[in-house]
């Protein structure tokens, strides 16, 4: 019987079972063959923090969304059209983010008595007609995978690992796409493996051809390419995004890379990348502790590498003291801090963009730096090299502030053109005529000499140093001077960096300031409150110290502007203590991302409670 294909502009689709479900796995798989398809898309994978947490516990419960389009998208969706719930605790703690109507997709053989007793059931939701309103689709994902195993070798917990390809195969064909590209990467991951290879392999082909000829499944649905500019594009998530913009700026400065870092979620990634370019003369090291993380890093600076240390919020902390060193030294070196739930040890697998006033004030004594926010996955890599263009432009330390959602998400990067990346010039001083470590150019930059050079012998450390001597220094009055210097040196990284731009309505009724990764919820929902007529303009702040030239003029434009912030309000804060402007806050801290329905319902409010149709 043939079946009908239905065209659809966008879907999301949410994968959740166990941590050891390999839903994680299956999500990226489905993501990878997405964006060679070539539709635009956005993934929210979120997980517990746990390594293994109990088996079937609510605690445990492992998700990966995706949302892809055939047009321009710009976040992973609010809510899914597809729910694939591997289990009972799976089903419990997803229903409530599901679209009425929703499809469900359920593995029956895991809803047996201890299964339901740990998800908190008290009866089976497949029975109690709890899940009417839904398109339940109850499939017996363990026993047909174990069928289609039936001739292997591999033991019965081999082959019932091996369950979510199955559901994987069933979504390729529900949403045609092809197979093959899995198929060869289960060729690669198992190269020495080969039975695991073909179990697997043989089980995403029995998924795909299951809804090929069960009855249960009278329609697929094809999503489009998306229309994206003219180009070559990778599927990239933010983490890797970082490493591969770090990269690139080495090559464009013309100087060596070197990571010196410790692990720790959810940037951990970094490291892992960037341990993979030796052919690029990159070297990453991984430290001991944190401290030793950036003090290496400080000596690669000190010794004239292109120096970065990735952390996490706990891990900032910890570099607080070493931050103050490479201030006082005036070394160029930028900090990746991957945002995640704090304070202590918090939310680790969960994404917040509450540290940036650690990153802006968290040091003791006078010690002022640049702080960057990119703003998507794929703007990782921009931001990277622009963090990495001022700090050796200026020679100070840089922190860019990512987060767990922008590392740990993925979307489209068009690969761009290398020759037309943002120039980074570098020059280490090779002339000992005049030489003196703390001369100054016009924008204050001192000079960046290399040790071993001839006539340049200098000293550097975290004692006060003589204004253009570099000697030690007690007297009050230099130490008065450096501070002003030092603070003056990064107040003028606002001649070397962009204006803010607006977008939207000039003459809106609401101006929207976003910072970080609320940037394509609030895009996206400006977007669809515009084409309703509602007149609302968005501007967004990558740069965050020293602010655009512009920013209090744009800001006194607008009689309310809106500041949505996934912490209690530190932007916020900010702009009212320096342009000492009233702002509306809009704060979420519960280890999520804003919805798109969240925004837009807080903009309707404050526009009166009016939605112009």
């Amino acid at each position: 019987m043939a079946k009908l294909v239905q065209i659809l502009e966008d879907v999301t689709v949410r994968f959740a079972g166990d941590s050891g479900d390999g839903m994680q796995l299956t999500g990226s798989q489905f993501t990878d063959t997405t964006a060679i398809v070539g539709n635009d898309l956005s993934t929210l994978p979120d997980f517990p923090a746990e390594i293994r947490a109990p088996a079937g516990s609510l605690a445990g419960v492992s998700g990966f969304q995706l949302h892809f389009s055939s047009s321009d998208i710009q976040t992973p969706g609010d809510s899914p059209d597809v729910l694939v719930a591997m289990n009972p605790a799976a089903l419990k703690v997803n229903l409530k983010d599901l679209k009425p109507n929703a499809t469900i997709i359920v593995n029956t053989n895991s809803f047996e008595t201890k299964n339901l007793r740990l998800a908190k059931y008290d009866s089976n939701p497949l029975e109690d007609g709890s899940l009417e309103g839904y398109n339940v689709l109850s499939l017996p994902l363990t026993m047909l995978t174990m069928n289609t195993l039936e001739d292997s070798k591999l033991s019965n917990k081999e082959k019932e690992k091996c369950k979510n390809f199955f559901a994987l195969g069933l979504m390729y064909w529900m949403y045609n796409r092809p197979i093959e590209i899995t198929s060869k990467w289960l060729e690669t991951k198992f190269k020495n493996k080969p039975e695991i290879m073909e179990a697997n392999q043989k089980v995403l082909k029995a998924g795909y051809y299951y809804g090929e000829t069960t009855e249960i499944f009278t329609t697929r649905f094809e999503v489009k390419p998306a229309h994206l500019p003219k180009g070559k594009y990778r599927n990239i998530s933010g983490n890797e995004a970082t490493a591969l913009g770090f990269v690139a700026a080495s090559l464009r400065s013309g100087i060596d890379l070197f990571l010196g870092s410790y692990p720790i979620t959810p940037a951990s990634e970094i490291l892992q990348e960037l341990s993979k370019y030796k052919n690029y003369n990159v070297i990453a090291f991984q430290a001991e502790d944190e401290i030793a993380g950036i003090t290496s890093a400080i000596g690669a600076a000190f010794a004239g590498k292109l120096a970065i240390t990735s952390t996490s919020g706990p891990g900032l902390s910890l570099k607080g003291e070493a931050l103050g060193l490479a201030i006082i030294t005036e070394l160029p070196l930028v900090v990746i801090d991957v945002q995640r739930g704090g304070p202590s040890t918090g939310l680790p697998t969960k994404t917040e963009q509450a540290d940036l006033f650690q990153a802006m004030y968290g040091r003791h004594g006078e010690a002022p730096l640049v702080v960057l926010a990119a703003q998507s996955p794929a703007d990782c890599f921009t931001m990277a090299i622009e963090a990495s263009r001022i700090a050796l432009t200026a020679m100070t330390p840089v922190i860019l502030l990512t987060d767990g959602y922008l590392a740990f998400g993925s979307e489209p990067l068009k690969i761009p053109d290398f020759d037309k990346l943002p120039e980074i010039k570098v020059s280490h001083r090779k002339e000992a005529e005049d030489f003196f470590p703390y001369l100054r150019d016009e924008n204050l930059v001192r000079p960046w000499a290399i040790p071993g050079t001839p006539g340049l012998e200098h000293r550097i450390g975290g004692l006060e140093k003589k204004a253009i001597y570099g000697n030690i220094s007690y007297e009050p009055a230099n130490h008065e001077l450096m501070i002003n210097i030092r603070e003056e040196k990064v107040k003028k990284v606002q001649n070397i960096i962009p204006e803010i731009q607006l977008k939207g309505d000039e003459d809106g009724d609401i101006l929207v300031l976003s910072w970080g990764s609320t940037y394509g919820a609030i895009r996206e929902s400006i977007r669809n409150l515009r084409a309703k007529g509602n007149k609302i303009a968005h501007a967004h702040l990558k740069y965050l110290n020293p602010f655009p030239k512009n920013l209090e003029e744009l800001l006194n434009k607008f009689d309310k502007v809106l500041i949505p912030e996934l912490n209690t309000g530190q932007l916020a804060a900010i702009i009212k203590s320096t342009f000492l402007k009233d702002v509306i806050q809009y704060n979420k801290y519960q280890g999520q991302p804003f919805k798109v329905a969240e925004i837009e319902n807080k903009i309707i409010e404050l526009l009166g409670g009016n939605n112009v149709e």
